[in-house]
Order: C-alpha cells, then sequence, then structure tokens
C-alpha cells in the first residue's frame, strides 16, 4: 500500500506533456546561463577590444593613405563583394578603408578615435570582470566629445582638403558661421572648450593668499593664553625643543615678582628681520640642522618695567611670559661666502641668446598674400590614359617586344607608365624605340628611364594634354613643408606622384640652374627666395642678389633693411654693376675667413655649432664673437658675368664654392647657356645638385646634368633634378610677379634694421702698389686700427682682419703702417707683434704729431 502512495505522487509530479514541456524549459534555462557565464561575459569583452584595434589602426592607416583610397571608397559597399577586384592601400584592407571613410568622411572625423576608447573601456571591463572604467561617465564623454571636436577640427582645418571635422563638424560649422559668424563661432569654440575641460577635469581656480606681517602672528597665538591665566601657577615650560613654524622661537619662564599692585603684562615682541632669500637646498639643510640642535637652558631674565596699561583694559597679576624670537647668525646675518652662489645663480640662469629680439615685432607673410592658380587636384583623363596605354603595348608589340604588365601615374604634367618587360626582352631594345613611341602617341616630351632606380620596371614620361598648374600657396601650407627641421627649407615644386619635392638648402649646398630662355628660370629663383622668406626670420637669414639683367630680382628692393646684405658705402643693395660684383664676391670671401677665424677660436666645426655655443652665451662677444646669419648668393646671369670679368669672377665664385659651405654662405647661380668654358670643371664639381629646365641640345643637357634628357623636356617649369646622386623630374612651384611683390610690400612696410647688413670692405690692392710706407698717404683706418691694437695691446693681423672685417693684404698694409709710425713692433714669425705704446693717451699724442 505504502509503495503504491509513492508511485501515485511521483505520477503527480510529472508534467502533462513531458516531450513538449521539456524542451522549452531546457532552452530558457540555457540562453538565461549563456548570459550570465562569465565565460561569455570574457569573450564579448575580447571581442570588444579587437573592435578597438582594428578601428584605431584602420583610423591611423586612413589618414596616410585616404589619397589613393579615395576613389575607391567612393564606390560604396561594392568594394566589400567579392566579385570586386579593388585593393586598397589601408593597413586593414578594403573592410578599413570603407569603415575609415563612413566614419571620417560620413561621419565625425578625427574625433571618430573615440570610438576606440568607448570599446576599449566596454573591452576591459568585461575581459577583467570589474568595473575598472565607469561606462556611463565614458559614454557622456565620448558622445560630447564627437561632437565638439568634430565641430573644432572643422572650424580650424576650413580650407584642407583631408575631412578632419567629417560631414557632421562640416554641418555644424556652416550652421555656426551662418547663424554667428567667424568670430562668434571661435568665440563660442573657446568658451565650449573650457567649459568641456572644467566638465572633464574640474581644475581648481585659486586666487593668491594675502598674508600678515609674521611679528602679528605671534601677539596673536599668545593674547588669549595669557588673558586666562591668574594667581594659579602655570606649570614650568622647558625650553629645549620649542619652536615656531614660522621663526625659531622659545617660550622662556621669568622669575614670579612679588607685587601687590595689579600690573598690566608686557609683551616683548623681538622683531624678527626678513631672512635672506637662500637657494632651496640650503633652506632645507638650514632646517633639518635646527631641528637636530638642542637649545641651552636660557639665564633667568631681568624684571619687565610695566607700561600704563589702556584705560579700563587692565589684567590680573599672573605669571610673566615672554614670547622671544631668536635670531641666528647663519640667517639674519649672512656671511660673504653665502651670497656667492646666489651670483653663480644668476649666471646658470641666464636666458639664452635670442637673435630674433632685435625685430621682435616682426611678422611672416601669410599664406593669403598668394594665389591658388586653378584647381590643385590633378586632371585624370582616363580615356586619354587607356589611349597611351594601348598604343605603347601596340608600337612594342610590332617590334615582338611583349610586356607583363602596365600601371600609370599621373603627376601634374606628366604621366609615367611603368611596364615590366617579359622575360629575354633586351632593354636596350626598348631604350632605342622612343622616337617610334612619341611618333605613335603623336607627344613631344617622351622621355624613357630604363630601368627606373630602385624598381625593376622600366619608365615611360609622356605630357598630359591637360596640365595642372602647381601653385606656390599649396606647397608652403603642406604639412612637409610647416613642420621640418631644416635650415634652410627650399621648396622646388612636385614629382610625377604628386609629391611636394622640399629640401633643405644647407645640404646641397650650392645649387646650379640652367635652361634656355623662357622655360622658367626666374620663376625657379623666385620659389626659392619666397620659400626662405617664409620660413625665416630676418636676424637668420641675409641674401645677396647679382641680377645684371636689372629687372628680374628687383622685386626684392623693398626688404632691403630686413634680408639684403650689400657693401658698406652703396646705395643699392641689388648688385647690377660687373665690377661692383667682384668686389661683392670678394667681400664675400674676407666674410668667409673672418667666420672661419671665429669658428676657430669657438672650437666648432661648422655654423651649427658655432650659433648653438653663441645662444647659449658659452662665447664673448667682446672678443668679436656673434650671432652669424646666413648668407645665400643669388646670381640670376653667371655667364654674362664670365663673358665681361671672366676669371676675376670665376677664382672668388670657385673659392665659395669650396669653403663657403661650413660657415653658412650658400650659392644659387642660374645661366641661360650651361656651355663648358662657362661651367667649368672647378665650378660643376663644387656644385652637386644641378637643376636643369629645357635646354636646345643633348650636349647641353650632359653639360648641366652629365646625362642627356633635359632637351626632352616640355618647357614651362617642366624640369630635371640632380640630387642625391638621383635625377627626378619636376613641375616648379609656379609664383606670380605680383605675388612676390605683395609678399615684399608686407615685409618692406615692417620696422627693419636701420641698414642692410654690412659685408667686409674690399678695397682693390693695385691701387696701393708703390705706397707701402708712406704715411703721408695713410690708409683710411689707419686711426681706428691703431686705436683696437692699442686697446687691445695685440698686434695681430688677423685681429685686424676679425674686428674690422678686413681682407689678408689689406691688413697686413695697416699693419706695416702702424709698424712705420712706431705704434707696433717688427713682425716675429708666427707670434703677434709687439706693442709699443701702452697708453690711449700717448697713441693721441703720436697720431697728432703725425698730422
Amino acid at each position: 500500500m505504502a509503495n503504491r502512495l509513492k508511485a501515485d505522487k511521483a505520477e503527480k509530479k510529472k508534467p502533462a506533456n513531458p516531450e513538449k514541456f521539456k524542451p522549452e524549459k531546457e532552452a530558457q534555462v540555457t540562453v538565461k546561463q549563456l548570459v550570465k557565464d562569465e565565460r561569455t561575459h570574457k569573450i564579448a569583452g575580447a571581442f570588444a577590444l579587437l573592435i578597438s584595434l582594428f578601428l584605431f589602426i584602420a583610423f591611423a592607416s586612413y589618414l596616410f593613405t585616404w589619397k589613393e583610397d579615395q576613389d575607391k571608397v567612393f564606390r560604396g559597399a561594392a568594394i566589400l563583394l567579392p566579385g570586386e577586384e579593388v585593393k586598397t592601400t589601408n593597413l586593414l584592407g578594403n573592410l578599413g578603408a570603407y569603415i575609415s571613410h563612413l566614419f571620417f568622411f560620413k561621419g565625425f572625423g578625427a574625433a571618430s578615435f573615440m570610438f576606440c576608447s568607448l570599446f576599449f573601456v566596454i573591452g576591459v571591463n568585461a575581459l577583467l570582470g570589474s568595473k575598472i572604467f565607469s561606462l556611463g561617465r565614458n559614454l557622456r564623454y565620448v558622445i560630447v566629445s564627437l561632437v565638439f571636436f568634430s565641430v573644432v577640427f572643422s572650424f580650424i582645418f576650413s580650407s584642407s582638403a583631408f575631412a578632419w571635422g567629417g560631414a557632421v563638424g562640416d554641418m555644424c560649422r556652416d550652421w555656426l558661421v551662418r547663424m554667428i559668424g567667424s568670430v562668434g563661432t571661435a568665440a563660442l569654440l573657446l568658451v565650449a572648450g573650457l567649459a568641456y575641460i572644467i566638465w572633464r577635469f574640474n581644475p581648481v581656480f585659486k586666487a593668491p593668499a594675502l598674508t600678515r606681517p609674521k611679528t602679528e602672528e605671534p601677539a596673536k597665538v599668545v593674547a588669549p593664553v595669557l588673558a586666562k591665566t591668574e594667581d594659579t601657577a602655570m606649570p614650568e615650560v622647558k625650553t629645549a625643543g620649542n619652536k615656531l613654524k614660522d621663526g625659531v622661537g622659545v617660550l622662556k619662564k621669568l622669575p614670579e615678582t612679588d607685587t601687590v599692585e595689579e600690573e598690566p603684562l608686557d609683551i616683548q615682541l623681538v622683531e624678527k628681520q626678513t631672512p635672506v632669500p637662500q637657494p632651496a637646498l640650503e633652506e632645507e639643510e638650514l632646517e633639518e640642522e635646527l631641528e637636530e640642535e638642542e637649545l641651552p637652558e636660557l639665564p633667568v631674565q631681568a624684571e619687565i618695567p610695566p607700561v600704563v596699561a589702556q584705560k579700563g583694559k587692565g589684567k590680573k597679576p599672573g605669571p610673566d611670559l615672554e614670547l622671544e624670537i631668536k635670531s641666528y647668525p647663519e640667517v639674519d646675518q649672512p656671511e660673504p661666502p653665502v651670497e656667492e652662489p646666489k651670483v653663480e645663480q644668476k649666471v646658470i640662469t641666464q636666458e639664452p641668446y635670442d637673435p630674433s629680439l632685435e625685430l621682435r615685432d616682426y611678422k611672416f607673410p601669410g599664406l593669403e598674400l598668394l594665389e591658388l592658380h586653378g584647381s590643385e587636384r590633378i586632371i585624370q583623363d582616363p580615356a586619354e590614359l587607356e589611349t597611351n596605354k594601348n598604343q605603347i603595348i601596340s608600337t612594342l608589340k610590332n617590334y615582338d617586344i611583349d610586356i607583363q604588365k602596365i600601371s600609370a601615374t599621373v603627376g601634374p604634367t606628366v604621366t609615367l607608365y611603368e611596364i615590366v618587360p617579359a622575360a629575354g626582352v633586351r632593354i636596350s631594345r626598348i631604350k632605342n624605340l622612343e622616337d617610334d613611341i612619341a611618333l605613335s602617341l603623336a607627344a613631344l616630351g617622351i622621355r624613357i628611364i630604363a630601368p627606373i632606380p630602385g624598381k625593376g620596371t622600366i619608365g615611360i614620361e609622356v605630357p598630359n594634354v591637360k596640365k595642372t598648374v602647381v601653385s606656390m600657396r599649396s606647397m608652403l601650407s603642406s604639412e612637409k613643408f610647416q613642420h621640418n627641421s631644416f635650415s634652410l627649407p627650399v621648396a622646388i615644386g612636385k614629382k610625377i606622384d604628386n609629391e611636394n619635392f622640399i629640401v633643405d638648402l644647407t645640404t646641397m649646398p650650392h645649387l646650379l640652374m640652367a635652361g634656355a630662355t623662357g622655360q622658367g628660370k626666374s620663376v625657379g629663383l623666385n620659389a626659392i627666395l619666397v620659400s626662405l622668406l617664409y620660413k625665416k626670420h630676418p636676424s637668420q637669414l641675409k641674401l645677396v642678389l647679382v641680377d645684371p639683367k636689372k629687372v628680374e630680382l628687383s622685386l626684392y628692393r623693398n626688404i632691403e633693411t630686413h634680408f639684403l646684405a650689400k657693401l658698406p658705402g652703396e646705395e643699392e643693395a641689388i648688385i647690377t654693376d660687373t665690377k661692383k660684383v667682384i668686389h661683392t664676391l670678394n667681400a664675400l670671401c674676407i666674410e668667409m675667413d673672418n667666420r672661419y677665424d671665429l669658428l676657430k677660436e669657438a672650437g666648432a666645426r661648422n655654423i651649427r655649432e658655432y650659433n648653438e655655443k653663441f645662444i647659449k652665451r658659452r662665447l664673448n662677444p667682446q672678443k668679436g664673437h656673434q650671432f652669424l646669419p646666413f648668407i645665400v648668393l643669388v646670381v640670376d646671369e653667371f655667364a654674362d658675368l664670365i663673358m665681361t670679368a671672366g676669371k676675376e669672377v670665376e677664382m672668388p665664385i670657385a673659392r665659395l664654392a669650396q669653403l663657403a659651405r661650413a660657415v653658412g654662405i650658400h650659392l644659387i647661380i642660374a645661366t641661360q647657356r650651361p656651355s663648358v668654358n662657362i661651367i667649368t670643371g672647378t665650378i660643376k664639381a663644387n656644385f652637386p645638385v644641378r637643376i636643369a629646365f629645357k635646354v636646345s641640345s643633348k650636349v647641353d643637357s650632359r653639360t648641366i646634368l652629365d646625362t642627356g634628357g633635359a632637351e626632352q623636356l616640355i618647357g614651362k617649369g617642366d624640369m630635371l633634378i640632380s640630387y642625391n646622386g638621383e635625377i627626378t623630374r619636376l613641375q616648379c612651384a609656379f609664383v606670380d610677379t605680383p605675388e612676390v611683390d605683395s609678399i615684399c610690400d608686407f615685409i618692406g612696410t615692417q620696422e627693419g634694421y636701420p641698414q642692410a647688413f654690412l659685408l667686409p670692405e674690399y678695397v682693390d690692392e693695385k691701387q696701393f702698389e708703390g705706397k707701402d710706407l708712406d704715411l703721408d698717404d695713410r690708409d683710411s683706418l689707419f686711426e681706428d686700427a691703431a686705436r683696437m691694437i692699442v686697446q687691445s695691446q695685440m698686434g695681430s693681423t688677423s685681429l685686424l682682419q676679425r674686428r674690422m672685417k678686413l681682407g689678408y693684404n689689406r691688413a697686413g698694409r695697416l699693419m706695416d703702417q702702424l709698424e712705420a709710425a712706431g705704434i707696433v713692433g717688427p713682425s716675429q714669425g708666427s707670434k703677434a707683434r709687439d706693442v709699443l705704446v701702452k697708453t690711449e693717451a700717448d697713441l693721441e699724442r703720436l697720431l697728432s704729431d703725425l698730422i
């Protein structure tokens, strides 16, 4: 009976339809367990971290590859289909390029990096199983940051081709500018940024505290204690080690006085003298010393005379306590050795020398002075590319030359077709077909590069039907020009792959330009000069301009007191006379020799090391040392100078080309006819960087570049540059005459130096022949040289060269005249001459006798 009852109970507990109920219940339990399972959280966290890393790599790669992938991502999600043979350059392939395009271009721009931090927070919390970061707070920060930074980036980089703010930032920026204008938008964003910082970090702003004199503080502390004291005796106060925080103070017990009358209590405050400021290390050492020192028992003080109490403010007698401020001689009476470190500290903390402070208000010209000539985007004609490709393939096919691959790189004026020939094809066969390919393409200026250096391909350069003008503004606004560490950055032009060609003139170190008339030499010179004016302060750069044509470089006359250098006594800073050119070149040689003497004394190998020492104030200006600016010599028509002056010009040019680079003097020489009698072997050997515009013959191309190719250029700024052993084809940046005028006017209207930078005086030594020791016909600098020699008490010819910026011959002639006048002694070989006149008063009497 009992077994039957148990069986009935078991049957009642069973579900009515077990086959239907059990799977559903098990499924519900499984999903709930799966959601609550710790392993699920960790896996989800790992995937969130993977998404964060994926987005970060894709976004970072997009910053550098957006130009190459732009035309592909505009196709939409079709690039993700398996059938589409589209290859992007993003590090994460087509998916990374497409997602980055959505987030950046159509979303929030550079602010999209905030999504990476959001997924990172989610992943870390889920993977570690604890609330490391507050998800709600980070979500609020991400939402606000996305909107704020997208608008800020869009407003700041509104003229940039890159979508820094994205579509959201551009939309918000346009609405704000329409509503409150550019100034209002900038003010609103500034206040919003401050509010964001306060909301995000909550900085503490404190006003400077007002401190009271230290002598009042002890009275405040002691008075209440004394008011509470009565006839009851106070416990004994130990004197050892009782100190005040603000000063060294001691509470001392005075003897009790047998007074019956109520007398007011006199509190004597010995004023603490203001301690002499000491270095922080010395103050800490002094405090440690005082803390360790035990003060001795103080002797009993004498009775204090009573002081008349104020009306109604008498006090009951009590134990007399005196608050004494003790002063130690190390603090209040500093000894001389303690003061010496302060003087040394001033020397150590002296600010570095800043040469730009001479013209502290100088403003660099802005990019708005330059114009954008046409569209900056390169015009690509797919039909033209396809036609040229088919013509090249068919022409090579006619001569039984098969190719494996062909690709095209479109530049501003030229398109480079790279072909990979089939195995067994000799390169010379393709090279010899240059004229046949030009005929089939019906184009002028076909150039074949066989092979391309650094690549296993053969290049065929074909001029574009529609050419793009490379404006100077796009070059100077590029990231490569704005943020570089070059000493003399020069923006020349763009390569075929549309990359800006920006180099440092100090690494060249001299530049030789050649080309036929009207092919772009003067524009190239203007591009180089404008690059230097946009990047260098007047204290860092000086220009010596030689213009035999008298009209090409006259645009720079307005910046004479800022950037130009000239001979003393000359009215015009731009040299046009051949005789003055000779004097200027020789004066530059004197300046070069003087600079080498300064470098020798300073122990520097080049101008960079010398200027660094001078800026750190390690060189004494009283010994002739000074900050040395770079000097750039520009000669517009070198052939005319050689034809009129010959060796008198060639010799100083050769000297400067050989020696001047280390002392900051660099040469830029342009000529129309690069023949061997104009550009001699000595000059070519010291001009490793050469630019060739279009020339008339292959002989001229070989003269300037040591190889052919310049005769096949198409003109109008198309050029070849030989740099670092490679020949690169560039399209020169175009800067028009009105643009140069506006730049020079902008600089010329600002405050400049009192006069142009003066080169050392050069006097033709021929005029002194036969007048070696004639005191009646002394040099004009005789008296100045005599005073300088007597003041320095050193009869050195090199001293005259450095201090007075003279050539060696004239300085030696002055020294001979000083010897004949009895001011210095005879020559002692390599040693300096003895100075016979010891005082300036004796010198003045001697000079008055010679008159």
